[in-house]
């Protein structure tokens, strides 16, 4: 619980570096060299699509989310059946396509802006290098985050253990002893282990997907163009459905408190809906070709691309392919397959609008 609070705690501060970051372009929007052209904007028009929006993706988002944890009412869906695997299997696919085909494509095309005049920005691949180094970071945090909290239950369990007191007889010291120090030796059980890398991963993913969500939010939200806004509402509500299957299905393998999953869930819910209210807000005073929130939006971005990438290869693809029980059984393995390629196809599919 302590350790979701905290994850919560450092994404809060993130958004809000997020909206500083942002405050300089709007500064900038009257400057910028690059014209928006303003045929076809009809603000009311794209008011009314964008509270649709709202509304819409708070849904989808809400329901992808929640499905992973009706595996207490359907037990064909528990964590390790064949179907979970199956459906996680299809979010992997899902969070890796969204990282390679939706946001480090647009990364690049930020940075790469004809609106981008001067600065380094065009002299190097900055997109690509700030993704391999969020997938970098992403490892370090990954590993370093798992070990402390084996450390630190390791350590507690011991610290428990040897306090507790010794009133057996003395015929029986010896065999206290010895299941002492067994149960010294095996305070970080496989099954504990498992659990404690599982919360660290749906954490990181949130992060990941939650920095993703706002971005475009704000995107949708500031334009005033309903052909713009209008393709993006189901694109983006099925986008969200789909993200919330795998960050959903992670934070049920994790088994988190109810207040912890209820509170991850609605902070992914609540983003995009979030950052499209915001952008509404911002909308009569906002450039999107404006120098610096091109260059802000490009970095956040590719670390986002990077994390949702590493992620999705690593921590939920990999780990599931990987497991005797798969390897085991063609079938399963021919049915995880299938939902890989099914669920990075659809997701790449939505591309085409969002």
């Amino acid at each position: 619980m302590a350790m979701a609070t905290t994850t919560m705690t450092k994404v809060f501060v993130l958004l809000f570096v997020v909206a500083t970051c942002y405050l300089p372009a709007l500064a900038v929007a009257a400057e910028s060299d690059c014209a928006t052209d303003t045929a076809g904007r009809d603000k009311a028009q794209a008011l009314r699509l964008k509270v649709i929006a709202i509304f819409c993706i708070l849904a989808g988002s809400a329901v992808g989310a929640a499905l992973p944890s009706l595996g207490s009412r359907f037990p064909a869906i528990q964590p390790e059946t064949d179907v979970f695997l199956s459906v996680k299997a299809f979010a992997g696919g899902v969070i890796l396509a969204t990282g390679l085909v939706h946001i480090l494509p647009a990364a690049f095309e930020a940075l790469s802006s004809p609106c981008l005049v001067g600065g380094p920005w065009k002299s190097f691949p900055f997109a690509g290098m700030v993704a391999m180094v969020s997938a970098i970071g992403t490892l370090i945090v990954d590993t370093v985050a798992t070990g402390y909290f084996q450390r630190t239950d390791a350590k507690r369990k011991a610290a428990a253990v040897a306090d507790e007191p010794d009133d057996l007889e003395a015929s029986d010291e010896h065999s206290h002893g010895h299941a002492h120090g067994m149960s010294v030796m095996s305070v970080a059980p496989a099954g504990e282990e498992d659990l404690v890398r599982h919360r660290v991963i749906s954490q990181v993913l949130e992060l990941g997907v939650v920095v993703h969500s706002l971005i475009i939010g704000m995107s949708l939200g500031a334009s005033d163009f309903p052909s713009t806004v209008r393709p993006l509402v189901p694109a983006l509500t099925f986008h969200q459905f789909f993200e919330g299957i795998g960050l959903g299905g992670c934070i049920v393998q994790a088994k988190f408190r109810v207040r912890s999953v209820v509170t991850m869930a609605l902070f992914f819910s609540l983003t995009t809906p979030a950052g499209i209210a915001v952008g509404i807000g911002i909308s009569s005073v906002y450039d999107a070709n404006s120098p610096t929130a091109l260059v802000v939006q490009g970095l956040l971005e590719a670390a986002a691309a990077g994390i949702l990438v590493y992620m999705a290869l690593v921590d939920i693809l990999a780990e599931d392919f990987m497991k005797t029980k798969v390897q085991s059984r063609g079938r399963l393995q021919l049915a995880m397959n299938v939902s890989l390629l099914l669920g990075a196809g659809l997701m790449s599919m939505i591309a085409i609008w969002a």
